[in-house]
């Protein structure tokens, strides 16, 4: 039957048929499909060596019996050609069908068990926050361009160095992705981005930059975060990430899985960082700042919001970041007379006087030592704040 306007209008089941297949003379493989629900599809019917493939067309209450006509002659002229048309639309769904979203859960999921803690928590912070505006693209339609252009926004917002960490963990992941074979036409493409070199920081702030930190910062998580990390030394996503089982009367307990040297922490706290944490609502709570799950993740939109408040008490600060303040109490401290290796069991920075032979044969905490070498630096800090002279004495070599 020659498939026509007519022909198809009139075209029924026969009594007792639950479906059947009108085939057109004159494009082979071209019919119409009626089912006994009433359903009227356009349909093209093909073999590959011994298999038989068949694929639908649309609607034929809505797709035009002209325009059907014209895709499977189409289709088949790749057919004649040696094409598979059925197995290339199977592999271009699924080829849409793997998103970057989609295949970064199945990456962190396959790698969860190579990592410790701490390296899974910044791999999935890099690819579910940084790259989040990736996760619906198709991977093999990712460009080098389009990867190129978030590390320049990440770079802009956050720095040059979370730019390289999220660049390495892109770089992992669409290796991963290649390894399961899954095709990416332009290859590992964040391979291609160039790097960001990385140049140690030195900032050290002045009195009078913790001043206004400090009396900028508000009654809110940013902000007492911000004077625990003054107050402390500790790295911003330990704080930023404490929780309320960490916390004791005198003291935080950060476990290994916690820390960057996967060694077990105590912070003592001085009357100043109890003060802080006291103010704090527990209720029921996992986290101490932030979403109860996650903790504290804001730092940029904060940090924007503080600057602003800074700026407007005078002029605005030179560039400076939380990590800067880690690099200040340190400082500070051996300008107060704190011996380095006390410093370094302070920030539980494993280098120098405890690095080496020192690091295994030498496992004194230093507790006490610790806290009162914060006591005194608390001391200090309060009394640039208050515009006071401080009431301890430092704690010179002998």
């Amino acid at each position: 039957m020659r498939l026509t306007v007519k022909t198809t209008g009139s075209t029924t089941l026969d009594k007792g048929e639950k479906d059947k297949i009108v085939f057109d003379d004159d494009v082979p493989g071209f019919g119409l499909r009626l089912r006994k629900g009433g359903s009227r599809t356009w349909i093209y019917q093909y073999r590959i060596g011994s298999k038989q493939r068949r694929m639908v067309l649309g609607n034929a209450n809505s797709v035009p019996l002209g325009l059907a006509r014209k895709n499977a002659s189409e289709l088949e002229a790749r057919v004649k050609l040696g094409g598979d048309p059925a197995m290339a639309k199977e592999a271009a769904r699924n080829e849409a069908a793997n998103t970057v979203g989609a295949l970064i859960d199945q990456y962190l999921k396959a790698r969860k068990s190579d990592w410790r803690p701490r390296s899974e928590e910044e791999v999935t912070r890099h690819l579910m926050k940084y790259a989040k505006q990736l996760h619906t693209m198709p991977i093999g339609a990712v460009s080098q361009r389009n990867v190129a252009n978030l590390l320049n926004e990440i770079a802009n917002d956050s720095g040059g160095v979370t730019a390289n960490r999220v660049r390495g963990s892109l770089c992992t992941l669409f290796s991963w992705v290649i390894g399961e074979g899954i095709k990416l036409p332009e290859g590992n493409v964040a391979s291609y981005t160039n790097k960001r070199e990385e140049k140690s920081r030195e900032r050290v702030l002045k009195d009078d930059e913790l001043k206004r930190i400090w009396k900028s910062c508000l009654d809110d998580d940013y902000g007492a975060i911000l004077k625990l990390l003054m107050l402390t030394g500790q790295r911003a996503n330990e704080i930023a990430g404490l929780r309320w089982d960490e916390v004791h009367d005198d003291h935080i307990l950060l476990p290994a899985e916690r820390t960057k040297n996967g060694r077990s922490h105590v912070i003592p706290l001085s009357d100043a960082a109890k003060a802080i944490l006291a103010k704090l609502p527990r209720k029921d709570r996992t986290c101490v700042f932030g979403r109860d799950d996650t903790g504290f993740s804001g730092f940029s939109k904060a940090r924007e919001k503080l600057d602003t408040r800074i700026a407007e008490t005078g002029k605005p600060l030179a560039h400076w970041t939380p990590h800067d303040l880690r690099r200040t109490v340190a400082t500070r401290m051996a300008e107060l007379g704190v011996q380095p290796h006390i410093i370094e069991a302070v920030l539980n920075y494993v280098s120098g006087h405890k690095g080496g032979v020192a690091r295994i044969y030498n496992r004194a905490s230093y507790d006490k030592e610790k806290r009162e070498a914060l006591n005194l630096w608390a001391e200090h800090l309060l009394a640039v704040i208050e515009g006071r002279k401080a009431v301890v004495v430092s704690m010179k070599r002998a």
